[in-house]
């Protein structure tokens, strides 16, 4: 699985103490994404706009703003998050992702 024609920012956005590590990505037709690794920890993200996060490998379990209950996810799922909204992460098994933002 690959992307073609993107442009890459070059520096890594560092989250949570090198817990999170990503690379932001614009697609020749202007669609921005994110591309990381979220190694074992709790975190919790806020969102300015709707995201999906494609997990590509690993698991974790995710709980959305105003809900009590957390969903497992693993590789080869996804799930999306409003925006201005935010989401807890636990990450069982390294999260390797694709965030898909809009």
């Amino acid at each position: 699985m690959k992307f073609e024609n993107v442009t890459v920012t070059k520096r890594a956005n560092v989250y949570f103490d090198g817990k999170c590590v990503s690379h932001n990505i614009e697609l020749a037709d202007g669609t921005s994404k994110s591309i990381g690794v979220i190694l074992p920890a709790t975190l919790t993200f806020n969102t300015s706009a709707p995201e999906i996060m494609e997990l590509l490998e690993g698991q974790c379990n995710v709980t959305l703003a105003g809900e009590s209950k957390a969903v497992t996810y693993k590789g080869g799922e996804s799930f999306s998050v409003p925006g201005n909204s935010s989401f807890q992460i636990e990450v069982i098994e390294p999260v390797h992702y694709v965030c898909h933002f809009g």
